[in-house]
């Protein structure tokens, strides 16, 4: 099956379940993530580099990974800024500081279990790849395929 197909598939999974796709695809919006800030050299080069060259009406949004990134992403007047893979009480500590400057993601380490307790520290949303990089797959035998000649 061709993967455009299999990720359209998925797509519509997740609508149908009930969530939401915050991108398509990568074109949809602009995520800076550690990699991005590190070859920029911090999270405030990568903000400027961005809205240097792209329209004022896309959303920039940040991954941080502590309480020191995500001032700076504060600093530079981000629009979401991405909580990523910390603690829930850290994550309490953030939802404070931000104090609803910025729209907040929470991501990593979202599963079944720390869903509820992240949904609890009051950010606007979740985010999770379990869908994607932790589904089961589907075994089937192909032992009973029987081929018709037309």
């Amino acid at each position: 099956m061709n993967w455009l197909v299999v990720d359209e598939i998925l797509k519509k999974a997740i609508k149908v379940g009930g969530a939401e796709n915050h991108r398509f695809n990568l074109s949809d919006g602009i995520l800076i993530k550690d990699n991005h800030i590190s070859a920029a050299g911090g999270i405030t080069e990568a903000v400027l580099k961005v809205r240097q060259n792209t329209s004022f009406v896309r959303k920039i949004e940040v991954e941080v990974e502590n309480l020191k990134q995500l001032k700076e992403s504060m600093e530079a007047k981000v629009d979401i800024i991405m909580l990523d893979n910390m603690n829930i009480e850290t994550m309490k500590k953030a939802v404070e500081i931000i104090n609803k400057s910025a729209l907040i993601e929470a991501a990593g380490n979202v599963n079944l279990e720390t869903v509820k307790a992240i949904a609890e520290t009051g950010v606007d949303y979740i985010s999770s790849g379990m869908m994607t990089h932790s589904a089961k797959a589907l075994d089937i035998s192909m032992k009973n395929l029987k081929i018709i000649n037309s």
